[in-house]
């Protein structure tokens, strides 16, 4: 991985994980950005998902110390969930070293386009509204399942968690959002420390990135604990669509 070294190849890092944190701390699914940069960069596979979920933890630290610090969530509220999502990314994690996870490609794209038609067709779901299922089922089913789907493959997970607390536990979509970085944190991180301990993190590339995704996070936060919801609901459709026209794209190749 001699081109990591290239001050061009770590600035077109750098870059990336700005932009990136700006927009997962707003609407998650920054790893459309990331985790491509770096398999341009000519990062293997392997090491590229593990910098990825490096310089991505610490951008969810930061959006999750903003919510925290701000009011906006309590961490007895959450740690919970919190858990939940560290579990089921351990688990996946394991997992994946066994099972191809190649069938994820066909489901994901389908999920991401209903999840942007939601927000783009429902117009009440920027307040908070009445609660489909329980927190109780909520916490034990769904946060460790999409906690999983963190270990497993990965992308669009910070959009699935605000996805789902928006639209089946009612919060608003700010309460959804803060919620989800929360969330997000623990599977990064759980994930995270199994591909450390495989030694698959590229390290000067990482540490470049979190610099810039510090920065993009500390931004996107920003807009969020200033209430600036205009921005979230557009930012996820944008990240949906997106996200979903890379992988029909990268089928069609």
């Amino acid at each position: 991985m001699e081109l990591l070294s290239s001050p061009d190849i770590l600035a077109m890092l750098f870059l990336a994980a700005l932009i990136a944190g700006f927009v997962d701390a707003l609407a998650g699914g920054g790893g459309l950005i990331t985790l491509p940069t770096l398999l341009l960069a000519q990062v293997p596979p392997v090491a590229a998902l593990a910098t990825n979920k490096l310089q991505a933890s610490f951008g969810t630290l930061t959006a999750s110390w903003r919510m925290l610090h701000s009011g906006m969530v309590r961490w007895q509220d959450v740690k919970g969930l919190f858990w939940a999502s560290v579990v089921g990314a351990a688990s996946g994690a394991l997992l994946v070293q066994f099972v191809d996870p190649g069938i994820l490609q066909f489901v994901i794209p389908i999920v991401l386009i209903g999840m942007a038609l939601y927000y783009l067709l429902i117009p009440g779901v920027v307040a908070a509204s009445r609660p489909r299922i329980s927190e109780r089922s909520y916490r034990l089913g769904l946060a460790p399942g999409i906690g999983f789907y963190d270990g497993f493959f990965g992308p669009g997970t910070g959009s699935l968690f605000a996805f789902t607390r928006n639209s089946l536990r009612g919060d608003s979509l700010l309460e959804s959002t803060a919620k989800a970085k929360i969330m997000n944190f623990g599977s990064n991180v759980a994930a995270l420390v199994l591909f450390i301990a495989g030694g698959h993190v590229a390290w000067l590339a990482g540490g470049i990135m979190i610099i810039g995704v510090l920065i993009g996070s500390s931004l996107g936060s920003h807009l969020v604990v200033r209430g600036a919801v205009h921005w979230i609901r557009p930012m996820i459709v944008i990240v949906c669509v997106a996200m979903a026209g890379r992988y029909f794209w990268a089928e069609a190749l």
